[in-house]
């Protein structure tokens, strides 16, 4: 029998028989960690510990401590045990898929009655019991015959179309808990009982069609969470909690921002006081761009099918485009981006070196087809606004153009009090265009700008878009969560495709490079996650309704009207509330609206010439004379970049 060597992390190495499994080195090891391994890693892939090893490979075996590991199979053996569960309880159910999500599972199935709420907790209860059994877990690897025949025999016909969608020299892995059996590509925990009981939570029931295909079945999708400790589940579902009281959509009507409608799936209809807190956005950008040397033009929402084709998103992007067609058949589409309008307007001079670096930037609409079921408020739309922009530069520019991005976009997010940021970086994809001379000169500039500015981030290879790498902000909001937000692209190839050129000192015509850049990214979806980070307690300076003056008694109107005016002068935007109701309905009023700031005036304050100050989340109150209060509310109105 050959021998096989498995270098440890450690750097020591062991000699085995080939054939050897994960957990026989364990166990080889120790009788201890043989017990609580779980996975190992054979040169970086994750490796179940009946799979045998036959060739020298790096070793590594984990445990439950090994977190990340341990959670991506705790929450992959959960999604087998709730189908295991939901087929005890109702043997007739099929079965189709259950893939690991962020923070847990889901898995489809075709059943006749839907889910109920008391079906949830009795399959959790079912789920529990299967894991208290400690059942093995075995798996084998079977032709695709006896597979495809199995599951004819057990009545399950979305196992033998995916069974049908596996390429045929793709072996066929079994897996085993218990008696329950599934179709899985691996790897999986020793036995049932390694599931933490009390870690994991089913939360809800969805439809879904299958394979996403709305012509064919809607089953149902459960969904569960899970975690390697009840304390950890605990902290999740206090942060879903959370998340539900600042959820945008409830807080949108609550202050009145927006709505949408179902004669425009996916776009938004805006509120006066929403569109102020959406120019707000632009105008704070628009200042911020033109301090750093950007010009701001517009260009057309509809351009011809040829100008796709160029730009390669009429092969590339077609699915997430809106198409249209005129009486004379011509082909056009609405634009998902800006970079090709860009093109044609720095295409419509020569332009020299001497030019360069020129900054386009644009507040444009763009439109892309997301599926109906994946919109979500203001954070997953169909038509949106991007601060977009695009740098056209030299090579030897290009360093120091993509460190001034990072420096703007971390210094803008820091004005919005988003501190805490992580960068993904995403190399060459396999559609790309464009030659590896040219990726590689991308990749290394924005891997050089990170490591310069010391920005701790992540690879992920393959995921850049078609024309070029690209870095992209993670931005974490008040309860932890992660927000996508801007992004910096290098991009060789689009100004070639266009035949875009400067004249350089020599006096060649040479391509320049382009870098595309968004920081807010979409405005909208910016909104949405200001209003969730802040719970609708919007920065004063950003607030759209920052101060109402509210009357106490009737008398006090005139002096109301005093006020408002002296704040509207001062740069304030202030109403006015004389209604005929009592302070407390009108105090209750605005703070559910989340006015930052309540003037209310009475008897007194009209003598004195004072106000009484009410500031939202505060239980008390108190009293400053009215040129006090102008200049406190005034200075508080300025936005960031203006009060520095």
């Amino acid at each position: 029998m050959a021998q096989i060597t498995l270098t440890l992390p450690d750097g020591n190495q062991r000699s085995y028989e080939a054939g050897i499994t994960p957990a026989e080195v364990a166990a080889d090891i120790s009788t201890s960690l043989g017990k609580k391994a779980i996975s190992a890693t054979v040169d970086g892939a994750h490796w179940d510990l009946a799979w045998p090893l036959e060739s020298d490979a790096s070793f590594a075996l984990h445990t439950i401590k090994d977190e990340d590991r341990a959670l991506e199979l705790v929450r992959h053996d959960l999604a087998h045990i709730m189908a295991r569960a939901v087929q005890e309880i109702w043997p007739d159910v099929k079965v189709t898929i259950g893939p690991v999500i962020e923070h847990g599972w889901y898995y489809d199935f075709d059943r006749a009655e839907p889910f109920t709420p008391e079906d949830l907790g009795a399959i959790e209860k079912k789920m529990r019991e299967i894991i208290n059994r400690r059942d093995p877990v075995t798996t084998e690897v079977w032709d695709r015959d006896r597979a495809v025949q199995f599951y004819k025999d057990n009545n399950e016909p979305y196992k033998v179309e995916l069974i049908d969608a596996i390429r045929g020299d793709e072996p066929l892995r079994m897996y085993w808990h218990g008696d329950w059996q599934d179709l899985c590509r691996g790897p999986h925990l020793q036995h049932t009982g390694q599931v933490p009981a009390d870690g994991f939570k089913l939360m809800s029931v969805a439809g879904a069609y299958w394979r996403g295909d709305s012509d064919r079945a809607m089953l149902q999708r459960i969904y569960g969470v899970a975690f390697l400790s009840k304390e950890r589940l605990r902290a999740h579902l206090n942060m879903l909690e959370e998340a539900a009281k600042r959820d945008h959509r409830k807080l949108g009507r609550e202050m009145d921002l927006f709505h949408f409608e179902e004669h425009a799936p996916g776009s938004v209809f805006w509120h006066p006081a929403g569109w102020r807190i959406f120019q707000n956005l632009i105008n704070y950008m628009r200042r911020r761009q033109e301090a750093a040397g950007y010009v701001e033009v517009n260009t057309p929402d509809i351009m011809d099918r040829a100008l796709w084709e160029t730009s390669g998103h009429w092969f590339n992007y077609m699915d997430n485009m809106f198409l249209a067609q005129t009486h004379d058949d011509r082909d056009y589409a609405l634009k998902p981006m800006n970079c090709p309008g860009h093109m044609m307007l720095y295409n419509h001079s020569l332009r020299s070196y001497r030019e360069l670096p020129m900054k386009i930037g644009e507040f444009g609409k763009v439109h892309r087809y997301e599926p109906s079921g994946a919109l979500h408020g203001l954070l997953r739309v169909r038509s949106f606004t991007q601060d977009d922009a695009h740098i056209y530069c030299t090579p030897e520019q290009l360093q120091e153009e993509c460190a001034k991005v990072n420096e703007l976009v971390l210094s803008i997010y820091k004005d919005f009090g988003f501190e805490d940021v992580h960068v993904k970086l995403s190399t060459r994809p396999e559609n790309r265009i464009g030659s590896d001379e040219s990726w590689d000169l991308s990749e290394s500039a924005l891997k050089t700008t990170l490591d310069e500015a010391g920005m701790r981030h992540t690879i992920f290879e393959g995921e850049g878009a078609f024309y070029g790498p690209k870095l992209e902000y993670v931005l974490r909001d008040a309860i932890g969560r992660d927000w996508q937000c801007g992004t910096l692209q290098v991009d060789y190839n689009l100004p070639e495709r266009f035949g875009s050129t400067y004249v350089s000192a020599s006096g060649e015509k040479l391509a320049p490079v382009m870098l595309h850049r968004a920081l807010f990214g979409s405005l909208e979806r910016f909104t949405g996650i200001l209003i969730e980070n802040w719970e609708g307690k919007l920065p004063f300076w950003l607030a759209p309704r920052q101060v109402v003056v509210a009357s106490i008694v009737t008398e006090a109107d005139d002096y109301v009207l005093e006020v408002v005016d002296a704040l509207k002068k001062a740069g304030v935007q202030v109403e006015a509330d004389v209604r005929n109701e009592k302070i407390n309905y009108k105090v209750r009023e605005h703070s559910v609206g989340k006015v930052p700031v309540i003037l209310a005036i009475g008897h007194r304050e009209v003598e004195d010439r004072t106000v009484t100050v009410r500031r939202l989340g505060e239980k008390q109150t108190s009293v400053a004379s009215l040129a006090d209060i102008v200049s406190e509310l005034s200075a508080a109105a300025l936005p960031p970049d203006l009060a520095n």
